[in-house]
């Protein structure tokens, strides 16, 4: 079997590949992506895969758009941490729909799916039976954070967060009024807990909500540069990779 992954996190990929490998022992991934340009570019010079597995939301926009541009018939597993995408999922030829993060037994369920159908030449899938996996599988997001402030536990609404940001290998909260509260999760664990309508990863260092943006400014190469309120010491620069993502957010 053919792979081809289109991820674009690392640790992500990382932890894909390895269990692909440990589940499907001929499996040969053929390439590991990160963005639609690179998908563009990839299925320029290289025959179909045989499966991709594919996050929805890559640096430069959405996987959707890789598929629909090129007219891909290659059946598809979806991977991401939000399930608000479903229905466009419905719309490629999907395999199946997997939430972040993937667990082993999901992973080689939909693997033994895409079997089971390629031997009875039955594509595209069943979108009534992905439509119950993903009802089944609904995904509520964090409503509240549980802090140690020195001898006591305060607890924080997600109404009352401005933005989270990492430093020194340690993760903090900032609220709307400026406290600081040090955080057990790294910003990787936050990404898949908040509602991704309201908060997005600027880049590898903040996580920002909507209403925690005072000011964007062009910045050098088709980057962005953000103000916050409360304001943060450090420079929030967002790439231009990850521009377009970030203004389709905006503009939701």
């Amino acid at each position: 079997m053919d792979l081809l992954i289109l991820e674009d996190e690392q640790l992500a990929s990382d932890r894909l590949v390895s269990m692909l490998k440990d589940i499907e022992q001929e499996v040969t991934i053929v390439g590991v992506l990160k963005s639609i340009d690179e998908g563009k570019k990839w299925f320029e010079d290289n025959e179909s895969p045989d499966l991709i597995i594919s996050d929805i939301r890559l640096l430069d926009g959405l996987s959707f758009d890789l598929f629909r541009s090129l007219e891909i018939d290659t059946p598809v597993i979806f991977t991401t941490a939000y399930d608000q995408y479903a229905i466009k999922a419905f719309e490629v030829n999907s395999i199946d729909y997997l939430l972040k993060p993937i667990l082993k037994d999901k992973l080689i369920a939909s693997i033994d799916k895409f079997k089971e159908r390629k031997a009875n030449n039955k594509f595209p899938a069943d979108f009534g039976s992905l439509y119950d996996l993903i009802q089944n599988q609904k995904k509520s997001f964090k409503s509240r954070f549980l802090i140690k402030s020195g001898v006591k536990i305060v607890a924080v609404s997600i109404e009352k967060v401005a933005y989270f940001y990492s430093q020194n290998k340690l993760t903090y909260l900032v609220t709307k009024e400026g406290k600081k509260f040090p955080l057990d999760q790294t910003l990787e664990v936050l990404e898949e807990q908040l509602d991704p309508d309201v908060f997005m990863r600027a880049n590898r260092q903040f996580i920002v909500s909507f209403g925690s943006i005072s000011e964007i400014h062009p910045y050098f190469k088709g980057r962005l540069k953000l103000e916050l309120e409360p304001a943060s010491d450090l420079e929030i620069v967002i790439s231009a990779e990850k521009t377009p993502d970030f203004k389709g957010w905006l503009d939701q």
